[in-house]
């Protein structure tokens, strides 16, 4: 499984940023963005950041993926992630969350929204599939390869 790396800083607007944390359910302390991971400063701790920000399914409007690490909050798998959308309204909305690494695959559910690959140890991974209201298990995969857990 090719787990979600980004090497360099992804261009989000600035006006956007707040508002993107926000609705993840993140608040601003000091420099960084928290959610509700609260992390005594252990050496594994990484800021919440802005890891991936596009239009995933092609309707003109973006969709933003929030990452934060640590083995204390994410045990083994040492991240969390959090898949907000900006909405018509223009307002930002939490799709999912979860402990794991996100992976957009090339399989599409409604709205053409991406099935999203939860990865973490091991060698077979939930795979979930957007119903038009919420990211719900659709299957378990490995390598593009149906597997079982």
């Amino acid at each position: 499984m090719l787990a979600l790396l980004v090497a360099a800083a992804v261009s989000v607007p600035v006006a956007e940023q707040a508002a993107v944390f926000k609705a993840a359910g993140f608040a601003r302390r000091g420099a960084q963005w928290r959610g509700d991971c609260d992390d005594p400063g252990n050496p594994s701790y990484e800021p919440a950041k802005i890891a991936e920000f596009r239009d995933l399914n092609g309707d003109g409007r973006p969709e933003a993926l929030i990452t934060e690490g640590g083995t204390f909050c994410y045990g083994d798998t040492g991240t969390g992630f959090w898949l907000v959308s900006k909405v018509p309204s223009g307002q930002w909305k939490l799709l999912y969350r979860s402990t794991g690494m996100a992976e957009f695959l090339p399989t599409r559910g409604a709205n053409k929204m991406p099935d999203l690959s939860v990865g973490g140890p091991g060698f077979c991974f939930p795979v979930l599939r957007w119903n038009g209201k919420a990211y719900v298990q659709n299957r378990y995969q490995y390598d593009g390869k149906p597997c079982r857990p």
